[in-house]
């Protein structure tokens, strides 16, 4: 196995440490989770497919700690499964050269994600490009203190604005392409996690942002053997 495939899959889940504790289900040659950031304002699942991982269910508390073990072993890889009593106990991991252990929780003590009973209507769909992850990340990088930032539409013109605020604010607006549109309220999201959720699926060519105005958001990412969605509840913007 290729150590680049489990890293970025273990990037699209993580973010940076967004997420840390998740239940991975290996089945049918495909490896996928379900996954909620520590706030509780994301809700994401992600599968990847040809994982050349053995039919499993493993609890991962600390993926900052496997993902500094990882970093230990060269590209070519082999991932086995440990289990003891039908549990899997411990990913032992080796190289050429080399060889980590990881030791597993019970997937009792992980939390799980709740499921999304209803998903409303998506009333805007935004293009995301290349050019529009890297201006967003780089308008992040801009505003580091800043926490939010707001879709606004009068169901024409859509632009996503970085440090939105009532009085003059540094800020950094992004003008938007939409293929679907309506006049909704402002609707504020987590900046911080959506330049992460950007950042980890940057090689993606094209995905949708989509916004209801009951103000749910998601956006879904599919390249080469990996799908991810993520769900962004809404915050509130401190004027």
């Amino acid at each position: 196995m290729n150590k680049k495939r489990v890293v970025r899959f273990i990037d699209k889940y993580y973010l940076s440490g967004t997420v840390n504790s998740v239940i991975l289900k290996s089945d049918s040659d495909k490896l996928s989770t379900r996954f909620i950031s520590g706030d509780k304002t994301l809700l994401g699942e992600l599968v990847m497919d040809k994982s050349q991982m053995e039919d499993c269910e493993i609890g991962v508390y600390n993926t900052e700690q496997l993902t500094k073990l990882l970093s230990v072993l060269d590209d070519d890889i082999n991932v086995s499964v440990n289990k003891a009593g039908g549990k899997s106990i411990s990913l032992k991991v080796s190289d050429a050269h080399s060889t980590i252990n990881y030791m597993l929780s019970d997937v009792s003590v992980i939390n799980k994600p709740p499921q999304l009973k209803q998903i409303p209507e998506f009333h805007l769909e935004i293009d995301v490009t290349p050019q529009f992850i890297s201006k967003f990340i780089a308008g992040k990088g801009a505003l580091s203190d800043t926490d939010n930032f707001t879709v606004i539409t009068d169901g024409t013109d859509t632009k996503l604005v970085i440090g939105h605020s009532s009085v003059n604010t540094n800020r950094v607006t992004i003008p938007v392409t939409t293929t679907k549109s309506s006049d909704i309220e402002n609707v504020s999201f987590n900046a911080n996690i959506f330049k992460e959720v950007l950042s980890a699926n940057k090689e993606c060519e094209s995905a949708k942002f989509e916004v209801s105005g009951d103000g749910l958001s998601r956006i879904s990412f599919k390249v080469d053997d990996y799908v991810s969605t993520y769900y962004l509840v809404p915050v509130q913007d401190v004027d």
